[in-house]
């Protein structure tokens, strides 16, 4: 119980006088685009970097990052983004999303990490489809609100943590 106390008066800290929730809400809205878009309700594909996002959702340096390596479009037809796959899910496919949770960690050194974890494929018959994945959001305040520095994926394969925002840099350097 005393950790719960501890971690809501860390998160309700951040935000000066805001609620624990604020902390979780950029990312909320990430995660509701994401999961509509591999959905199977055949809506609209949401871009989660679209300019009105990218204006509230996400920190300067973040946006910074992402401008520069959208010079850079991952497909020529495309023209906008430096991606060609969901940088949430981590691929190119997916099965609408299950079992989706937050949580958001105690701020340390002004920085929150909400952990996102779902599955993403199991509708699929591979043997790792009831696996979960984890994505973490590093969320900042900026302007007296909470905004996304970084979205931080677990690398399956070398068991290492990926920055979105180092990859923005790679591709931003033509790498």
């Amino acid at each position: 119980m005393k950790t719960i106390a501890v971690v809501i008066a860390s998160l309700i800290a951040f935000s000066g006088k805001g609620h624990a929730a604020d902390i979780i809400a950029p990312v909320k809205e990430i995660m509701e685009a994401t999961k509509s878009n591999w959905a199977d309700n055949n809506s609209d594909w949401t871009d989660i970097f679209d300019a009105s996002r990218l204006d509230h959702l996400y920190s300067r340096d973040f946006v910074a990052k992402y401008q520069a390596a959208a010079q850079f479009p991952a497909i020529d037809d495309d023209g906008i983004s430096p991606f060609d796959y969901d940088v949430i899910v981590n691929g190119q496919d997916a099965c609408p999303l299950e079992d989706l949770t937050m949580a958001a960690a105690p701020v340390v050194d002004g920085v929150a990490e909400v952990a996102v974890r779902f599955k993403k494929s199991a509708c699929s018959d591979a043997p790792d489809a009831k696996d979960y994945t984890t994505v973490h959001f590093l969320v900042v305040e900026e302007g007296g609100k909470p905004v996304i520095d970084d979205i931080v994926t677990e690398n399956i394969e070398t068991q290492a943590r990926d920055s979105l925002k180092a990859t923005l840099a790679l591709i931003a350097k033509g790498q």
